[in-house]
């Protein structure tokens, strides 16, 4: 009977949460804007850029955030405030914005594009396009991240997490399988290709 109680109840909460007002989310994003820039395009390197990001995937990490299934001492308190319908408009927001992508170092372009496009067979490293998509736009619905425009050194701190086990809030290990594979200068390369992937 408890079981029935409970699922009635988040049946209900659920239904009660609206889908993601961008107008509120701007609002509601102000607090953001120091580390994550007005329109999602962050000013530092260190700090990801949001505009343009899945709002699937922007509501998993704040609650993930939240809960501290991802662990980061600067996004937990700024997560714990928020409810259910705060992220999804703050990601509804977000995502309507567009990012910002850089120029790409040749050096890095050869390595980077056969690796984000055919994967590398050697080291059974899958092509990140497979998740990622052609542009780097990601897979909205199945909430793969979108990765183009990204900043490299965000990218290159993020991937070196999920290989050292440090984050580890993807879906099944996927990102965790994946790059402890890889080698430092493919996510080097990989890193850079990607803020310039549109």
């Amino acid at each position: 009977m408890r079981k029935i109680i409970g699922l009635a109840l988040a049946v209900l909460f659920s239904s009660q949460i609206q889908a993601g007002d961008a107008a509120k989310g701007q609002e509601k994003s102000a607090v953001c804007t120091a580390c994550h820039g007005t329109d999602g395009n962050s000013p530092l390197g260190m700090n990801p850029k949001l505009a343009g990001q899945a709002e699937k995937y922007l509501v998993k990490q704040l609650q993930d955030f939240k809960s501290k299934a991802r662990d980061n001492a600067v996004m937990y308190p700024m997560a714990s405030n928020l409810s259910e319908q705060d992220m999804a408009d703050i990601a509804a927001y977000y995502s309507s914005q567009k990012v910002q992508h850089t120029a790409v170092a040749n050096q890095y372009i050869e390595l980077a594009q056969k690796l984000y496009r055919g994967g590398d067979a050697d080291r059974d490293v899958p092509a990140c396009i497979a998740c990622h998509g052609p542009q780097g736009n990601g897979m909205p619905a199945a909430g793969f991240p979108a990765v183009g425009g990204q900043h490299p050194e965000y990218t290159m701190a993020t991937l070196k997490s999920f290989r050292d086990g440090k984050r580890a809030n993807d879906e099944n290990g996927i990102m965790r399988d994946i790059v402890a594979k890889m080698s430092d200068e493919q996510i080097e390369a990989l890193a850079n290709y990607l803020a310039g992937l549109h």
